[in-house]
């Protein structure tokens, strides 16, 4: 209801709908407030007009009528902040969910394009270091660690998929300049940052194809860096795992523009 009444992008997550209840109420108060205001500066046009009153009074305000007003607007931004925003960037930033009972990713940010990765049957993210970070490795995976020999980095980049009605755990990074990434119907965003890993996570809760856009200005090809998230049923999820994957090494930048 509240999406359709503000025109936003399909809802395609569980707490979407609470980040558009954010919206709702913010643009409420700030409708009232738009309101108010605007019916105040009339009613001092009209009451100190000129012509009613040539001189001017320098006595001002004699009731604590805009006092009250203040205090109001106080009260109900700090219900929006402690009520809803607070309680809603805990819940999605915080309280991650067990990665046994997620599907956790790995998602590099690089000009201009998303490279994916996903743990392997054991569920362990094989080792990562900068001086094994190569054209062909831009990962930096340790060709030694055994518990990487079995990641999954798909055929292409630009491309993620995740099964239906289960968390998603992504962590997010850059190679190079900060970057963000958004997906409008899931209702997320997070900056990539050179150097650190973010965890954010999500529970997508209706199929289909959505589009995942760069947030922050990162360069001359800034508008072109887009890719695609999918969310498919768990078979079909594990399908696409084993027919598009590659184990143990990530795709050359740029083998896929």
């Amino acid at each position: 209801m509240i999406t359709k009444l503000l025109g936003l992008p399909v809802l395609a997550s569980e707490h979407g709908a609470q980040v558009d209840s954010f919206i709702f109420y913010v643009h409420f108060i700030m409708g009232l407030l738009f309101v108010g205001w605007t019916a105040y500066f009339l009613y001092c046009l009209f009451r100190f007009r000129k012509s009613k009153n040539p001189r001017a009074s320098y006595i001002g305000v004699k009731t604590h009528a805009s006092s009250y007003i203040e205090i109001a607007v106080v009260v109900a931004e700090a219900v929006l902040l402690i009520g809803f925003a607070i309680p809603l960037w805990a819940k999605v930033v915080d309280k991650l969910p067990p990665d046994q009972e997620s599907t956790v990713v790995r998602i590099m940010a690089q000009q201009f394009q998303w490279n994916i990765r996903y743990p392997g049957a054991n569920g362990v993210f094989g080792r990562q270091d900068p001086q094994f970070v190569s054209s062909t490795n831009i990962w930096g995976i340790d060709p030694a660690d055994a518990a990487g020999k079995d990641d999954v980095i798909p055929k292409a980049v630009n491309v993620m998929y995740v099964p239906v009605n289960k968390p998603v755990i992504a962590h997010i990074s850059s190679m190079d300049v900060v970057h963000s990434f958004k997906v409008n119907p899931l209702r997320i965003t997070q900056d990539a940052i050179p150097g650190l890993m973010i965890p954010t996570w999500f529970r997508p809760t209706l199929e289909g194809q959505y589009l995942i856009n760069c947030a922050q200005l990162c360069g001359n090809s800034h508008y072109a860096m887009k890719g695609f998230l999918y969310v498919v049923s768990q078979a079909k999820f594990d399908e696409w795992m084993k027919e598009n994957g590659t184990v143990g090494s990530a795709p050359a930048a740029g083998a896929f523009e």
